[in-house]
C-alpha cells in the first residue's frame, strides 16, 4: 500500500502553520478533507493521513478504517469507469455517533494510471441541525407527544413495513372548549397536559400517543389481529379519565368520545386512517360509547356531500320545483290554501322529496338561500294565480321556515320584500315553523315572529305536539294555527289514545284562539271525525296529493266550480 499526499494535484503550495501536516491543513483552510486514491495492480490505493481522519472517526489504517469498509468498493467502480466526476452523501454507519459527509469524487486526468480525488466535507452539524427541526416540527410544544405530523409519520413507517395488526383511536375530550373559555387558555393548557400524563399510564410501552388536535389525541397500538384489543384499550383510557381533575378551585371531570379504524381496512395513507377513526369519533358520541368506522357511514356521508354539492347546483340555476298540496275547509270541502313542498329532479333524473335533501340543507346551510327561492317562487305562483282568476283566486300558499332559516336569515325584511315585489298582501302568505325552532332561542325566535306578523302573514305551528312544547311561549308567541302532527291522526279511528290526543290539542287551541288543521288525512271517515271533533282544516291524501302548480291551478278551478 503507497501513500502520498496530493501529489496529482499541482495546486500552489500552501504555507501551513507549524506542526500542522497537509491534510490537517486543507481540513482547517478548505474545509475539506481529501484522499488520493488509485488502483495498481487491480488494487485500491488510498492515502489517510493521520489525525485528521482520527478525530473524524474515519480512522486511519486502510485495513480498519471506516472509508475503505464502506466506500472502497464505490470508489474502485469510479475509477474502472469513465466518469470524470461524482457526487453523493454518505452517512457514516460503523460509527457510534453518526456522521454525514458530502463525498466528491474527482478523477485526475495528468497520470496514466487510474487517479481520483476523493473530497469530503462534513456536514454532522447539518444533519444534527435537520434532525433537530425534524423532531421540532412534529412534537407537539405543549404536552411532548408527537404532533398530527409526528403521529402520520409513526403510522406511515408502519404502513410501508405492510404491518396490518393495528388500530389508531381518535380521542375527543367533550367541553374542552367550554371548560378552556370558562378558566381560561392555562387551564386548559394544564389539562391536557394532565390528561397526556393520564392516557400515558394507561398504554403499554409499546403503544403510540399523539397529540393530533386542539382537543384530540391519536393512539396507535399493535392489535395482533385480536381487534377486542383495540376496545380494551379504549375502556382503559375512559377510565382514567373519567377521575375528575383538579383545577385550580373546580374539580372537572372529562367526557371523551372514542373512534377507531383498523389497519386491515386501510386503503390508503396514513392521514385516511387518522380521517376514519375521527369520522368514527361522530357516531360515538351520539350512542356514548367506543365507535369503530365503518365504511357503510363514510359512504353515506360522501353521498351527502356529493348531494349538497349537487344541491347548491341547482339552487343558483333554479333546477328546482314547487309542489302544492290544497288544505281544505273540513266542513265545506272548500280549498283554502296549498302547503308549498319542493321538489328536486337531480342530474340522474331522479325527482327528490324534502324528506332526502332537506336534511343536507340544513346542515350545509344551504337552506338559506334554499327558503328565500322557496317564498320568492310561491308568492310568484300566487301573483299568477289571482291574474288568471282576474281577481284574488281566494287561496293561501304556505310555506315551511326552517329553525336555521330564522336564526340567520333576516327573515322579515325578506318576507317584506317579496310581497311588495309580486303585489300582495300579507295575509295571503302562510308562514309554518316547527316546534324545535323555539328551542334553540326561544325569545329571539319571538322577535322574529312578531316581525313576520308586522307583515300581515299567517303563522302556523306545525307538527305540533311531537317536539318541545312550551305551553308558555305558545300563549306568548304571534300563533294563528296549530298543525296536528300526521302521527296522531293516522290510524286514529282504531286508537283511542291518540283520539284524546287529537282532542287535547283542539282543546288547547280553542283555549287559545286558534285554528287548527290536521295532517295526514287519508280516508273521508277520517276527515268527518276530525271535523265532529272541532278540528277546522286537513289537508292529505284523502283531497289530493302534492301537485305541481299547472294541476294545483287546475284543481282549484274544478272545486270553485
Amino acid at each position: 500500500m503507497r501513500f502520498n499526499v496530493f501529489p496529482f494535484l499541482d495546486a500552489d503550495p500552501v504555507v501551513m502553520p507549524p506542526g500542522m501536516t497537509a491534510a490537517e491543513g486543507a481540513l482547517e483552510l478548505l474545509p475539506i478533507a481529501a484522499v488520493v486514491a488509485g488502483l495498481e495492480n487491480g488494487r485500491l490505493v488510498l492515502e489517510l493521513p493521520n489525525g485528521i481522519y482520527r478525530r473524524l472517526g474515519l480512522g486511519a489504517d486502510p485495513a480498519t478504517s471506516v472509508l475503505v469498509q464502506e466506500l472502497g468498493a464505490r470508489i474502485a467502480e469510479f475509477l474502472h469507469g469513465n466518469a470524470m466526476r461524482e457526487e453523493f452523501d454518505w452517512r457514516m454507519g460503523g460509527a457510534v455517533e453518526q456522521r454525514q459527509f458530502a463525498v466528491t469524487l474527482a478523477r485526475v486526468t495528468k497520470r496514466t494510471e487510474p487517479r481520483c480525488l476523493v473530497s469530503l466535507v462534513d456536514r454532522t452539524g447539518e444533519m444534527r441541525t435537520e434532525v433537530n427541526l425534524r423532531r421540532e416540527m412534529s412534537t407537539d410544544s405543549l404536552t411532548g407527544l408527537p404532533n398530527r405530523a409526528g403521529f402520520g409519520d409513526r403510522l406511515e413507517a408502519l404502513m410501508a413495513r405492510g404491518v396490518t395488526d393495528y388500530a389508531v383511536l381518535v380521542v375527543d375530550l367533550e367541553r374542552f372548549g367550554r371548560i378552556n373559555s370558562c378558566l381560561g387558555g392555562m387551564a386548559g393548557d394544564e389539562l391536557l397536559m394532565a390528561v397526556a400524563r393520564r392516557m400515558k399510564g394507561a398504554l403499554r410501552a409499546s403503544d403510540v400517543l399523539g397529540r393530533i388536535g386542539g382537543d384530540e389525541f391519536g393512539v396507535l397500538v399493535a392489535i395482533d389481529g385480536n381487534r377486542a384489543e383495540a376496545d380494551q384499550v379504549a375502556r382503559r383510557i375512559r377510565g382514567v379519565l373519567s377521575t375528575p381533575f383538579r383545577l385550580s378551585d373546580f374539580e372537572i371531570r372529562v367526557e371523551c368520545a372514542v373512534g377507531m379504524a383498523f389497519g386491515a381496512d386501510a386503503i390508503g395513507d396514513a392521514e385516511d386512517v387518522i380521517r376514519h377513526a375521527q369520522f368514527a369519533v361522530r357516531r360515538s358520541k351520539e350512542t356514548g360509547q367506543a365507535e369503530a368506522y365503518q365504511t357503510q357511514a363514510f359512504d353515506r356521508a360522501r353521498e351527502r356531500f356529493a348531494m349538497e354539492t349537487a344541491l347548491r347546483r341547482a339552487i343558483e340555476a333554479r333546477q328546482l320545483e314547487l309542489y302544492y298540496q290544497p288544505i281544505c275547509d273540513l266542513s265545506s270541502g272548500r280549498i283554502t290554501a296549498f302547503e308549498t313542498l319542493a321538489r328536486w329532479t337531480d342530474e340522474a333524473g331522479r325527482v327528490l322529496s324534502p324528506t332526502e335533501f332537506i336534511p343536507v340543507a340544513e346542515e350545509s346551510g344551504l337552506i338559506v338561500p334554499l327558503g328565500r327561492w322557496a317564498i320568492d317562487e310561491a308568492l310568484r305562483t300566487l301573483a299568477a294565480w289571482d291574474v288568471r282568476a282576474g281577481g284574488q283566486c281566494g287561496v293561501q300558499l304556505a310555506v315551511n321556515l326552517s329553525p336555521i332559516q330564522l336564526q340567520r336569515d333576516a327573515i322579515a325584511p325578506l318576507v317584506a320584500a317579496a310581497l311588495a315585489k309580486h303585489g300582495l298582501p300579507g295575509n295571503r302568505l302562510k308562514l309554518e315553523l316547527t316546534e324545535s325552532a323555539l328551542v334553540a332561542d326561544p325569545d329571539g325566535i319571538a322577535e322574529v315572529l312578531h316581525a313576520l306578523k308586522a307583515t300581515g302573514a299567517t303563522i302556523a305551528m306545525d307538527d305540533f305536539g311531537t317536539g318541545y312544547s312550551n305551553l308558555a311561549y305558545l300563549q306568548r308567541l304571534p300563533i294563528d294555527i296549530l298543525k296536528i302532527d300526521r302521527s296522531f291522526v293516522t290510524g286514529m279511528l282504531a286508537d283511542r289514545d291518540k283520539i284524546a290526543i287529537v282532542r287535547a290539542i283542539l282543546s288547547l287551541a280553542s283555549a287559545l284562539g286558534m285554528d287548527t288543521v290536521a295532517e295526514g288525512i287519508e280516508t273521508p271517515e277520517l276527515g268527518q271525525t276530525l271535523a265532529a271533533l272541532g278540528c277546522t282544516y286537513g289537508q292529505g291524501f284523502a283531497y289530493a296529493r302534492p301537485l305541481c302548480a299547472e294541476d294545483a291551478w287546475a284543481l282549484l278551478v274544478a272545486r270553485s266550480a
